[in-house]
């Protein structure tokens, strides 16, 4: 057994599982595949994404030691990055809503988090305070939809840990896109190695920015954040496929019942729109990406 220099290598250190329950339950003619990439502290993909992004920055110099890390995210990647900027010696500074639930800013305040409150004006000015306040206090700002060090994490490491556990028996990849870091850095990846794979976005149906759809609230954590983020590169993209919040939750449970997988929603609409591309005979054997696990107690 390998023993990792620190936690986030197992973090890094995703696995490719096959789904015959789920599979047989749908009737399908082979087991879809999932890359279970949950293995942090948020339970989702952003641990290994905060804690890549704040190596790469410190490796470029742009991040120097003891340097403020500034993020406009209440969400699950402003956890995962006040967890590796404590971690790494980092203070964090979180730009947030002022409709952020107290206790929603209690947990991240728990997690070392200084929290910085946006009175209004929508997801724009979010992030033009977070710029502010990084250079108020002479910080570096994260950029999480638009800086390319998300998806590079996703071409250095999901991309080749799932090239390493697949090869070419795939002919589909399934994720969600949320801050388009994962879908880009891993096509980029397995086109460079197989240019005929398929790649499929998923988003929800109810708030389908990507496909040009109706702009809405729905239930599916993690993606859907209602806009077309700069980290998305749509010319890797073959098929945007839109999943409803109930679809997504239904496959979450069958999946947990018949395989024992704790997928959260996201990983959910990611299997439904497998079910999708193989009962329309567009792939035989998908891999969908597993970007956040369910607790269950």
């Amino acid at each position: 057994m390998k023993v990792f220099e620190n936690y986030y290598g197992a973090v890094y250190h995703g696995s490719v599982v096959s789904l015959a329950g789920y599979s047989g339950r749908h009737g399908l003619p082979a087991s879809v595949l999932a890359y279970l990439a949950f293995g942090g502290a948020t339970g989702t993909i952003k641990d290994g994404v905060a804690e890549a992004m704040i190596a790469l920055a410190t490796n470029r110099g742009d991040l120097k030691p003891g340097m403020p890390v500034v993020e406009a995210s209440s969400g699950s990647f402003g956890a995962a990055l006040a967890i590796a900027c404590a971690v790494s010696g980092h203070p964090c500074l979180l730009v947030v809503p002022s409709s952020l639930p107290v206790a929603r800013r209690e947990h991240l305040q728990s997690l070392g988090a200084r929290i910085v409150v946006c009175s209004g004006g929508g997801r724009k000015a979010l992030e033009q305070l977070a710029r502010d306040t990084a250079k108020r206090y002479g910080g570096y700002f994260t950029n999480y939809f638009a800086n390319d060090d998300n998806p590079e994490f996703h071409r250095r490491v999901t991309g080749r840990r799932i090239l390493q556990a697949v090869g070419d028996s795939i002919d589909a990849v399934v994720a969600g896109v949320g801050s388009g870091g994962t879908i880009t850095g891993v096509a980029e990846c397995l086109k460079a190695w197989n240019p005929m794979i398929r790649v499929v976005a998923v988003e929800p149906s109810e708030c389908a920015a990507i496909s040009g759809g109706f702009l809405g609230h729905h239930g599916i954590a993690g993606i859907g954040p209602g806009f077309v983020p700069e980290n998305y590169n749509p010319y890797v993209v073959d098929t945007v496929l839109p999943v409803s919040t109930p679809d997504a939750e239904r496959a979450a449970r069958e999946v947990l019942a018949f395989d024992g997988v704790p997928a959260c929603s996201s990983a959910g609409a990611t299997l439904a729109a497998a079910v999708q591309l193989m009962q329309k005979g567009l792939c035989k054997r998908p891999l969908c990406v597993f970007a956040g696990r369910k607790t269950y107690e």
